[in-house]
């Protein structure tokens, strides 16, 4: 479930995405769950920030009275960047120093090739979205490394609540995305040569496109030749599935989505298994005219995939490392995506991590004032998502007088092992007022499910394990942290 506050003008005063994988309808990635019952809008309007305030946070916002240095050390560059860690830096003989024998200017630290700056900002190019962790990716046509064959894409969002690469194709340029192979081949397609498009659905609508294949290269690790989703792309855009339309408001667009694509990094290597084996309601077509397709199973090499899986080493699971942050939140921040979890040093678990098993969904139990509810831990999501009618609400976000401290269980699937969580939850119009991009004490009401969206994050290195994988002492899926 991905509920998105974007900042920018509207007449409204509050614009809510609910950018959610619907569980009930087997969607992609773990991260879901169709709250249809909470009553919650669907359309995208977020606060707008108050008149007169500039375009950026003021000078002090990183550091609001009483933070505390909130960018991680070991994030000072882009991973994609080589470094000059292999040229330690000039040292001056001690003769010319006045003190003998010593340097004390130490070569650069190098930057590990499995890391990935995560960017919490705002960019008026996707909207001013609160608690959206971004990273760039680049798409490059399978095979092709030449300028004209590669195209990076940045502020995509990073969401362990799905699974799959998917971009608007307005983002990549109509010239490049026609570049991409059609996926062709589903299982129902005698002719074995209509092109594969698909709906992917989400509590707040859906999104639409072709199905193509690319290179997809984040920091320095690639995914050669995978099915990735191209939402929007002209040849599509004018014609819909009836029974993906009627899901909702389309998101198609840069401005519906809030952002330039979706890197769904959940538990699972292809979102939708189950497609495999038939055609499933408002999911996969084969197309042999854009205005003209069929319901279709899709293998699962030809389904949209998780990139981590594709790589060639660190693709057991990722680690979200993200600085804790100041009560009143921060006007921006850097954080680290790591690939594989126990391949290197980079990557080990802590020696008492809490290990939550958690079913190839993401699905665990969380307990809330004595009621047990079906629960998720989702980068996706800019909020804590979960049920309380003694919190006032307004604007439908928890707006409570002053901030309430918290606590809730979660418990794994398997054995015995339980977490007591504390948070916070502050008056959300407060938070907004102050045009601040990242707050870890944001939520809202939620009928039907406890979702542990990105303020959970702060402060935290948290694991997601694959499904199937070796990842640490034991296999995945599983979250830890």
């Amino acid at each position: 479930m991905k509920k998105l506050f974007s900042h920018c003008a509207s007449s409204s005063p509050l614009r809510v995405v609910l950018l959610a994988a619907s569980v009930a309808l087997t969607a992609c990635g773990g991260g879901g769950g169709d709250d249809n019952g909470s009553g919650q809008p669907v359309t995208n309007i977020a606060p707008v920030k108050p008149a007169g305030t500039p375009a950026s946070a003021p000078a002090n916002a990183s550091a609001p009275s009483g933070a505390s240095a909130a960018q991680p050390a070991s994030v000072t560059e882009p991973a994609s960047t080589p470094s000059a860690a292999s040229t330690p830096a000039a040292v001056t003989p001690a003769s010319e120093t006045g003190t003998p024998g010593n340097n004390d200017t130490p070569p650069p630290t190098p930057v590990a090739d499995n890391t990935v700056p995560i960017s919490v900002n705002f960019d008026d190019t996707v909207g001013r979205v609160v608690n959206m962790p971004y990273v760039s990716v680049t798409f490059c046509v399978p095979g092709k490394q030449g300028a004209s064959q590669c195209a990076t894409v940045d502020h995509m969002l990073l969401d362990t609540g799905s699974v799959g690469v998917r971009v608007i194709a307005s983002a990549l340029g109509q010239a490049f995305s026609s570049k991409l192979p059609s996926q062709t081949g589903a299982g129902n397609d005698t002719t074995n040569k209509a092109a594969i498009a698909q709906c992917a659905l989400f509590a707040s609508g859906y999104t639409w496109g072709s199905t193509r294949s690319a290179d997809v290269t984040i920091g320095k690790k690639t995914a050669s030749g995978i099915p990735i989703h191209l939402i929007g792309d002209g040849a599509y855009a004018a014609w819909v599935p009836n029974d993906c339309a009627s899901r909702g408001r389309g998101m198609n667009t840069v401005a519906d989505l809030g952002a330039n694509g979706i890197v769904g990094i959940g538990h699972l290597a292809h979102d939708y298994p189950d497609a495999a084996q038939a055609p499933q309601i408002a999911n996969y077509y084969y197309c042999p005219t854009p205005w003209s397709c069929t319901a279709a199973s899709v293998p699962l090499d030809k389904q949209t995939a998780n990139p981590v899986t594709a790589f060639a080493t660190d693709n057991n699971g990722t680690i979200i490392r993200l600085p804790a942050l100041p009560p009143m939140g921060q006007a921006s921040v850097t954080g680290e995506l790591v690939f594989g979890i126990g391949t290197r040093d980079n990557n080990a678990l802590p020696a008492k991590p809490v290990f939550l098993t958690v079913n190839d969904r993401g699905m665990f139990t969380t307990s809330y004032k004595a009621r047990a509810i079906e629960s998720y831990i989702d980068s996706g999501s800019n909020g804590l998502f979960f049920p309380d009618a003694s919190l006032p609400v307004v604007d439908q976000w928890f707006a409570p007088t002053t901030a309430q401290r918290l606590s809730a269980t979660a418990f794994s699937g398997t054995g015995d092992v339980q977490s007591t969580i504390p948070f916070s939850i502050a008056n959300a119009s407060t938070l907004f007022n102050l045009g601040y991009a990242a707050h870890d004490n944001l939520g809202a009401p939620m009928s039907s499910m406890f979702l542990w969206g990105l303020p959970f994050f702060y402060g935290r290195d948290v694991y997601t394990a694959l499904s199937g994988m070796q990842a640490g002492p034991q296999k995945g899926p599983y979250v830890a942290f």
